[in-house]
């Protein structure tokens, strides 16, 4: 563990100028005091490990010091392959760069460990696009990806509804979601950060000019929270449902996890039948009607008025196609 740990430290002081004592606690998740005796023993064992005191102090690398792969354990290099997605590198334009540089890789590492990405490529592959649905690159991802890897601010035109809008943004980051591409980007002027989806796009101009990052910036936690706030602001009506045991457990598959988990966590009992009643938040009574068609007799409609009167139409055909 400490070894592992020790190697880890090196490589991070060896891919910056220098570092304080609390980013690298951060980074390898240990104390501050932990680093203090992990710099000495690096130091010991003859890695030229500086330590600067003061405000500006930090810990780096002397003379240009580096250290080879040769230390991977075939895991790593076969979890260091994993790591890139081979479909989304050729659609943003990397394909060429990806090769390049897993040669590289591939060179400096020890020769009883060069078939690693012969053996990851036999045990993994990521496959991001939905069933039954046709993944279409759009025309102007390589252009927003050039830009985004430069830091250099776009003008863009966009489809919104009817209409088309142009924005000059500040591209942050790039996300494929289910086959679908966005851009997660500040808009210039207001500083807001918004989401693209990227295939709505009509043109893209990207400038001479770079834009300073906000290296505080988190692109997974920027996504997760506006996924989230997403999946809730479609979420504008509310069914009442009487469910049966096996309707409990079909339910997630039919309105989605997170909405079926929070609809159950505030259900009362079951009654005299098993049946437990819920208030579930769905997108539109049109939409609900589909979805819980496909749980068939293990939910009944209570509310609206509406909506169950739908179910009882559709029972009444059912009957009527099924009867002897």
């Amino acid at each position: 563990m400490r070894a592992a740990r020790l190697i880890k430290m090196v490589l991070l002081l060896q891919s910056r100028p220098s570092m304080t004592a609390a980013e690298l606690a951060g980074e390898l998740e240990v104390s501050e005091r932990t680093v203090t005796r992990d710099a000495q023993a690096l130091s010991e064992a003859g890695v030229p490990v500086y330590a600067e005191r003061g405000r500006a102090g930090g810990y780096r690398l002397v003379g240009g010091y580096r250290t080879r792969l040769t230390g991977l354990a075939r895991g790593e290099a076969e979890a260091l392959f994993l790591s890139g997605v081979p479909g989304a590198l050729r659609e943003m334009g990397l394909e060429d760069a990806a090769s390049a540089a897993r040669l590289k890789v591939s060179a400096a590492l020890l020769p009883s460990l060069r078939d690693a990405s012969r053996t990851a490529a036999q045990r993994f592959h990521l496959d991001a696009p939905n069933w039954f649905v046709e993944p279409r690159t759009p025309e102007l991802l390589p252009a927003v990806a050039d830009a985004m890897w430069d830091d250099r601010r776009i003008t863009a035109r966009y489809r919104r509804g009817e209409r088309e809008v142009e924005r000059e943004l500040e591209p942050y980051g790039l996300v494929l979601k289910a086959g679908v591409w966005y851009l997660c980007a500040r808009v210039a002027g207001d500083g807001t950060f918004r989401v693209y989806r990227i295939e709505r796009f009509t043109a893209v101009a990207a400038d001479e000019e770079c834009f300073t990052r906000d290296e505080g910036f988190d692109l997974p936690g920027f996504w997760e929270e506006r996924a989230e706030q997403f999946a809730r602001s479609i979420l504008r009506a509310e069914v009442v449902v009487r469910l049966s045991g096996d309707g409990v457990r079909r339910l997630p598959y039919a309105v989605g996890a997170r909405s079926a988990r929070e609809a159950l966590a505030s259900a009362g009992a079951p009654d005299g039948d098993g049946w437990v009643t819920v208030t579930l938040p769905v997108e539109s009574e049109e939409i609900a009607h589909t979805q819980l068609t496909g749980l068939g007799p293990e939910v009944e409609v209570l509310a609206p008025e509406g909506l169950r009167e739908r179910f009882a139409r559709d029972a009444a055909r059912l009957a009527g196609l099924y009867r002897p």
